[in-house]
């Protein structure tokens, strides 16, 4: 009984090394930039989920690594309005295509899945009701490359 414990205990620890830490939404808001008259903005996120939560691909857009889907963590990317393509990649590529205009908003969630030897984390557009209420709870996650740590 006592190594079932242990077990359980080790577990716990190493999952929540993998979930997300820093301010939450309502704590950042007002320090935000305001979105620029000819941009959109793009909030990236992944509910708090235990599911697969060592399963941390990067978040490409557009081909370029803006962040990382952490388990209830958040960031955004403010973009030119046309087409936008995110991407994440573990033993498959998963792609989303969809196109925002200056001004609008519009909100990606990765969620993980089953895969053949590795999770799979797929991104969806969320309509914006939804997430406003499923981003109140998560924490900002920005993007910081490896050159600039």
């Amino acid at each position: 009984m006592r190594s079932i414990s242990a077990i359980a205990v080790v577990a716990a620890i190493l999952l929540g090394g993998c979930a997300a830490s820093g301010p939450k939404l309502a704590e950042i808001k007002s320090t935000m930039a305001p979105l620029p008259a000819d941009q959109g903005r793009i909030y990236f996120y992944r509910s708090s989920s235990m599911f697969g939560a060592a399963i941390q691909p990067d978040i490409r857009l557009n081909g370029e690594v803006v962040g990382s889907s952490k388990p209830g963590g958040f960031f955004y990317r403010d973009v030119k309005g046309g087409n936008q393509t995110v991407s994440t990649s573990t033993e498959v590529e998963r792609q989303l295509t969809f196109t925002i205009a200056a001004k609008e908003v519009r909100y990606v969630r990765t969620s993980p899945s089953f895969g053949l030897l590795v999770g799979r984390v797929q991104p969806e557009l969320v309509p914006s009701e939804e997430a406003e209420k499923e981003l109140a709870d998560l924490h900002y996650t920005p993007y910081v490359p490896d050159n600039k740590k």
